[in-house]
């Protein structure tokens, strides 16, 4: 078996270690010692931007949100599917990744950073969000496991109540919020319908038809300009420690995602 290449190392704002390494091939970005993601297994992400992106087609201009760069293929799908007149803006917390993307990860999605339609705001994709009321017709987030956050604690806030909220007062009237998860999270569902999305929840394949580990991806529909909005049910809580995901707990995204 060959060796991992170490091909670079950085470290996220709260210092924990992320490394680029290759082998035979395949990339796969490490955090704190476990795999967060591999270039071999990237069809749930590039179905994040299908399905994120599918009622952007036919508008004159757009704007997309895609938080978290990762290897890119996130943004790759995303170019694919909207208009050369769209705007799409990366948030990517780690400076590193996106110094990645620009080298050694850059062909692996065909350079998505070159395109002109793409801005990166390195930086917190909540603060992105909290200053962007009513900006974006789609938000697609992949970071760490989804709703339960595994690179940054500071995620989690993004999956509670308070950071559902900043989603839908982030999107246009009728735009779209989708959220990639390594597992589902009937909460989070909760906490979409509470905020007023009608919500989707749709299960895919890490490499698709070639299958893969079962991911999710969440799918919140805002309200259309001048729809009547339901009320509101009471607002679903999480006990300390609780999760939706039943058996044991892992630290991570699955190996090899």
């Amino acid at each position: 078996m060959q060796p991992w290449e170490l091909l670079g190392r950085t470290s996220t704002p709260a210092g924990d270690e992320m490394t680029l390494m290759r082998r035979a091939g395949e990339y796969v970005i490490f955090a704190s010692g476990k795999p967060l993601m591999s270039s071999r297994m990237h069809g749930s992400e590039e179905a994040l931007a299908t399905r994120g992106c599918a009622h952007l087609a036919g508008r004159e201009s757009s704007t997309v949100l895609v938080g978290g760069l990762g290897m890119g293929f996130t943004l790759r799908a995303t170019l694919d599917h909207v208009p050369a007149s769209a705007r799409v803006v990366v948030a990517e917390l780690v400076p590193g990744v996106v110094a990645w993307n620009e080298g050694p990860l850059g062909p692996l999605a065909g350079h998505p950073l070159e395109d002109p339609r793409v801005a990166v705001e390195v930086g917190d994709v909540a603060a992105v969000l909290r200053r962007s009321a009513g900006r974006f017709d789609a938000v697609l987030l992949d970071i760490d496991n989804g709703p339960d956050a595994f690179t940054t604690t500071g995620n989690q806030w993004l999956y509670g109540n308070a950071g559902v909220t900043t989603l839908r007062e982030a999107v246009t009237p009728g735009g779209v919020v989708a959220v990639w998860s390594a597992w589902e999270d009937r909460k989070f569902e909760q906490r979409l319908r509470w905020a007023g999305f009608a919500v989707e929840v749709v299960r895919v394949r890490a490499r698709l038809a070639a299958g893969g580990p079962r991911h999710v991806i969440f799918l919140g529909v805002a309200p259309a300009a001048g729809a009547a909005r339901a009320p509101r049910a009471p607002r679903p809580a999480r006990r300390p420690g609780e999760s939706a995901r039943k058996g044991p707990r892992h630290s991570g995204r699955p190996p090899g995602r």
